[in-house]
């Protein structure tokens, strides 16, 4: 892909924003992201609130045309964990696959991972991904994800024309 991938980063943490506590994983999500070439263009702390979540994915989607956008925190089954419910309420496509994988290795390192109900999708030509709020889940599921998560931009894109081809020098289902 040539295009820079243009990001944003929602953290949602109620703790955070009052300046209670220091927020670690939308930092550890910038320098995961410039890391792999794309540009973190948006950085917000927001408290747990659904209609602020909301506003902003429609923003940074829609007015911004931003790329990409991961949010950290909020998807627990705590009742201020609203970030699953407000990211469904925009999205046009869901992806499961993408929080079914953090889920699923996440419980590899930590068995708690299964209560996590993030959701990830596209709306317009953005992707939209849901990461837990602790930097070591946020560090793992990137790790996890970020190909995929790249692969999935050039779909969205339009810029894949064919999926089923097997990659040069591999043979199918290598």
């Amino acid at each position: 892909m040539t295009e820079v991938i243009r990001v944003g980063i929602i953290v949602l943490s109620d703790k955070a924003f009052r300046g209670d506590r220091e927020d670690m994983s939308g930092p550890l999500l910038r320098e995961l992201v410039l890391r792999r070439g794309w540009k973190a263009e948006k950085l917000e702390v927001i408290p747990d609130q659904a209609e602020k979540l909301i506003d902003l994915l429609i923003d940074y989607s829609d007015r911004l045309g931003l790329d990409l956008i991961v949010t950290s925190g909020g998807t627990g089954p705590a009742p201020r964990d609203i970030t699953p419910e407000a990211t469904g309420r925009v999205l046009e496509k869901d992806l499961p696959g993408i929080a079914e994988i953090l889920r699923v290795k996440g419980y590899e390192a930590k068995p708690t991972a299964v209560l996590s109900r993030g959701r990830s999708g596209v709306r317009g030509k953005t992707l939209i991904v849901n990461f837990p709020g602790s930097p070591a889940s946020v560090a793992e599921g990137w790790e996890i994800v970020a190909d995929a998560l790249a692969h999935a931009l050039e779909l969205i894109r339009g810029a894949v024309s064919e999926c089923g081809r097997p990659r040069p020098g591999r043979m199918p289902g290598e």
